[in-house]
């Protein structure tokens, strides 16, 4: 969904379903889902951009190491820093949180992988 409390996102999944997309996104009607890391990885002014997912406790502190690397990053001037997370929403996706877990981990982290897509050489 993204971040919007249960409607299409622009990162909304081919064929997920939304409170605006009941039928499910489709590329005709919505175009493919944005890959916003890979996106911003290609800008200048970007110097650390990472995506990251809360999944399991090892991810989580990966998680927490991203963000703690992003603002060494904003703290030493060096440039934009970009975090994103792949989470769930049990509730608007109409599933258990475990069941969310394993949707996430088989959908959405094959469309949207985790890593680093640009550090700074003096962060790594």
């Amino acid at each position: 969904y993204g971040m919007t409390g249960g409607q299409m996102a622009p990162t909304t999944l081919i064929g997920q379903k939304t409170t605006t997309s009941p039928e499910g996104r489709t590329k005709e009607q919505a175009g493919l889902p944005l890959r916003v890391s890979e996106m911003l990885a290609t800008i200048d002014g970007a110097v650390f951009v990472e995506r990251v997912m809360l999944n399991n406790p090892a991810n989580i502190r990966k998680a927490k190491k991203a963000i703690h690397k992003a603002l060494d990053v904003q703290d030493a001037g060096l440039g934009f820093s970009f975090v994103e997370f792949l989470s769930v929403c049990p509730t608007n996706w109409g599933y258990t949180p475990y069941d969310a877990i394993k949707w996430m981990e088989k959908n959405m982290a094959e469309y949207y992988p985790i890593g680093n897509f640009k550090c700074p050489e003096e962060m790594k």
